[in-house]
């Protein structure tokens, strides 16, 4: 793979469709530890661990849940039966110190003292620059943590409520210092306990938020933006309605994202998006939004519904972030069969926009530990699953599927034989480059003629190499074109073809 990049200075461009890794800092940092034999922090893991990231050829590694976590939060945390159930599940030996708060409960946004301080995230953000990877961080507009400064300080930034509230409603409301607040929610759930909802109306909390990022922008290369949708007037007017008090006369994003831009050019926003607002937030200034329905439509949907769902607009689709796993989302080992796996990473890290994997996604850990968590059980790795990742890794980590052009391809049929309705296919091409990239997403054996959409093939003879499969197919142009490349994959199986003339 490719371990040579350029280092990567702070505000260069990004790839047109980067590839993020994403890392559960905390438990990460304790696993290398135990394994190392001493305490590990974000200054001094070994330069075999950056290497091996780099071996991925990943363009950014997102290190998540850095910032410091919350004391109070985690008192909150451990009282609640619901997630000491959960923490159980995953950990069967849980001890109450192994709970070091969630990394979505930030007290401040300074680095965890335990993950290694400011200093350990800028000498981790040295080691990935040097291999030519950017960093990127969270940052959560929705809510903060019961003790963070702003609650002392600016209690005028958050949503109040009344004594009653807090009798009435003691999941809903907490009441500190003499002060109600109203706890953090998502209007479809109940409110999260450990934390208070900042009011995304409020003045002065845009100029705080700006200082805010602006600071953050000086550590990274971009943020991960947490549920991005709550704060959009509409949405943040019918959760709180008269307690928000009257919509600013301009959105969140469209204040925010542009005075750190300016500031600092090339740093990157990604929304975490659901309920159909990706659109609306690629409007307001994101580069990228999660692409929530392609994960549903792999799980659930057919291969129609995918095809479909591919049809979509290129510039919207140029900045959706396909996934088949995150730590919101279950290990997609456990979600997925193996061969359906297989068919659905090829599927996702082929796409445009930009890519995310999941550290433990390529040894195939079933286990998702709750955020709260600082360390995980030990699982066996999935050698199959893992060669498998280090061959579609090498297969993507080309310029092509950075900057290059991307496109569906028509497949057809025959009357007697719909099966093609099961493949989907798309290529790419950049300069001499081509590459076709067919998928059966059904659990059938399919059959179709795909057709190669670059009018160049014709009069030409062809080298198709299978950079998964290793085999190799001789081809002429003309076929290709009309009627179509013949095409045949059992279940879940695909071609990963490299046009080589």
């Amino acid at each position: 793979m490719n371990a040579t990049r350029a280092e990567a200075a702070p505000g260069s461009k990004w790839p047109k469709h980067p590839s993020i890794y994403e890392i559960s800092t905390w438990v990460w940092l304790t696993g290398l530890s135990r394994n190392y034999g001493k305490r590990i922090d974000l200054s001094t893991i070994p330069s075999d661990q950056w290497d091996a990231i780099t071996s991925y050829g990943f363009d950014a590694v997102w290190l998540m849940g850095v910032w410091e976590r919350s004391p109070a939060g985690i008192v909150i945390a451990n009282r609640n039966p619901g997630l000491l159930e959960d923490f159980h599940r995953a950990l069967p030996d849980f001890r109450p110190e192994d709970n070091v708060g969630s990394p979505y409960c930030i007290r401040r946004y300074t680095v965890d003292p335990h993950l290694g301080g400011p200093k350990g995230l800028a000498a981790a953000r040295r080691e990935l620059s040097r291999r030519g990877m950017k960093l990127i961080l969270d940052w959560v507009p929705n809510h903060v943590a019961p003790d963070h400064p702003w609650v002392a300080d600016h209690p005028d930034y958050f949503i109040r409520g009344s004594g009653d509230d807090a009798n009435n409603d003691p999941s809903s409301f907490i009441e500190i210092g003499g002060t109600v607040f109203a706890c953090g929610r998502d209007p479809f759930f109940p409110a999260w306990p450990d934390v208070l909802q900042l009011n995304a109306f409020a003045r002065g909390l845009r100029h705080e938020v700006i200082e805010t990022l602006s600071n953050i922008a000086q550590q990274c290369d971009g943020v991960r933006c947490d549920m991005a949708m709550l704060v959009l007037n509409p949405i943040f007017e019918r959760t709180w309605g008269l307690r928000a008090g009257p919509p600013p006369a301009t959105e969140y994003w469209r204040d925010i994202i542009p005075a750190i831009k300016n500031a600092h050019p090339g740093f990157l926003f990604i929304a975490e998006a659901y309920w159909d607002r990706e659109w609306d937030l690629q409007q307001q200034g994101f580069d990228f939004c999660y692409d929530k329905k392609l994960y549903d439509r792999l799980e659930h949907g057919s291969a129609e519904s995918i095809r479909l769902h591919l049809c979509a607009d290129l510039a919207y689709q140029n900045k959706l972030l396909r996934f088949i796993e995150n730590h919101d989302e279950p290990r997609s080992a456990a979600s997925f069969l193996p061969a359906k796996l297989r068919a659905a990473a090829v599927t996702m890290s082929t796409q445009v926009g930009a890519k995310l994997f999941h550290e433990g996604q390529f040894e195939s850990r079933k286990v998702r530990p709750p955020v709260f968590l600082g360390r995980r059980p030990d699982e066996p790795v999935n050698q199959d699953q893992r060669r498998f990742y280090m061959k579609l890794l090498e297969a993507i980590d080309h310029p092509v599927f950075r900057e290059g052009d991307w496109s569906l391809c028509e497949r057809a049929g025959w009357p007697d034989n719909q099966s093609f309705l099961n493949l989907v296919a798309w290529s790419w091409r950049k300069d001499e480059e081509r590459y076709l990239i067919v998928v059966n997403l059904s659990d059938l054996s399919a059959q179709a003629q795909v057709r190669v959409p670059w009018p160049e093939a014709a009069g030409r003879k062809w080298q198709l190499n299978d950079l998964l499969s290793g085999i190799t197919f001789d081809r002429d142009g003309d076929p290709m074109l009309s009627p179509g490349l013949y095409v045949e994959l059992s279940p879940w199986n695909f071609h990963f073809f490299r046009f080589v003339r």
